[in-house]
């Protein structure tokens, strides 16, 4: 019975090892173009990426700025908050970089009729409308980010150990799912409504709240801000992993609240595409 069972599992393992393989070389290939188009295009890949610098400097400046005045806001000191601060920079740059162009060209391309471009292509249709570019400019700029977070740790003499690194990125990586899932399912909404570029700006104001202390937040806004969309938890608890260490409950609070809106996602955009009417039709 042993070595039948034993095949049994081969067996069901291969098909799924041969889907990542070809979903893992669809992606590569997206990489490579990626990276083409960017070579092709050096002045923009370095004006945008100076952009985003600048950015990231004037929040970095902000911080300081305000630290100047006081020592504390909501608990956190001036470094605690730029470790805070690089973690939602960290996240952000990794969104941007790896699904923004996508999701926002999907919306666009739901309303046109565009989308039966993806109709044709050989694999699921959600992967390959949101992971078909990559901005490059944006991750290049995650690598200031994550010098922002590794000088906050140094200034505040931390030293984290391999455990708490790697559940750092393990939440960071959360953080990105849940702000994908929420951003993809606002665009899905297109397959609904005529216009839903409003929706998608309002990712961003959402977004900004990612660099303020849950602490900070009471009552109402607590609820709605941290728990409800957890759009400040998802910065918050991989920094508090590096000031503070492991805590089992924020990997599993952040890990469920990813699960929950992945899955939301899911459901959304295939209802979605049962709505869907093509060019052609």
């Amino acid at each position: 019975m042993a070595p039948y069972r034993s095949r049994r599992l081969k067996s069901r393992r291969a098909p799924t090892m041969h889907k990542l393989n070809y979903y893992l070389k669809l992606w590569l290939a997206s990489v490579r173009y990626s990276v083409t188009r960017t070579l092709m295009f050096r002045a923009d890949f370095l004006l945008w990426s100076t952009v985003e610098l600048f950015w990231m400097g004037i929040n970095i400046l902000l911080v300081s700025v305000i630290y100047a005045h006081t020592d504390s806001i909501a608990g956190w000191s001036k470094y605690e908050m730029l470790l805070l601060l690089g973690t939602s920079m960290l996240v952000q740059r990794l969104l941007i970089g790896f699904f923004w162009a996508n999701i926002h060209e999907l919306g666009d391309n739901i309303r046109t009729g565009k989308f039966d471009f993806f109709l044709a292509q050989p694999g699921n249709l959600m992967f390959m409308a949101s992971t078909r570019k990559l901005d490059l400019d944006s991750l290049a700029n995650s690598v200031v980010a994550i010098a922002l977070v590794a000088y906050s740790a140094r200034e505040l003499g931390l030293s984290p150990s391999l455990l708490d690194l790697a559940t750092y990125a393990f939440l960071v990586g959360c953080g990105l799912v849940i702000h994908y899932s929420f951003m993809l399912t606002m665009v899905s909404l297109s397959f609904w409504i005529t216009n839903a570029q409003g929706l998608e700006g309002s990712y961003f104001t959402l977004f900004s709240f990612s660099r303020i202390p849950r602490e900070a937040f009471r009552g109402v806004t607590q609820l709605v801000f941290v728990w409800t969309l957890p759009v400040v938890i998802v910065s918050n608890a991989p920094a508090q992993t590096i000031l503070y260490g492991f805590n089992p409950q924020l990997c599993l609070w952040l890990a469920g609240a990813a699960a929950f809106w992945f899955a939301l996602t899911v459901i959304v955009f295939h209802c979605g595409l049962k709505r869907y009417s093509s060019a052609s039709s």
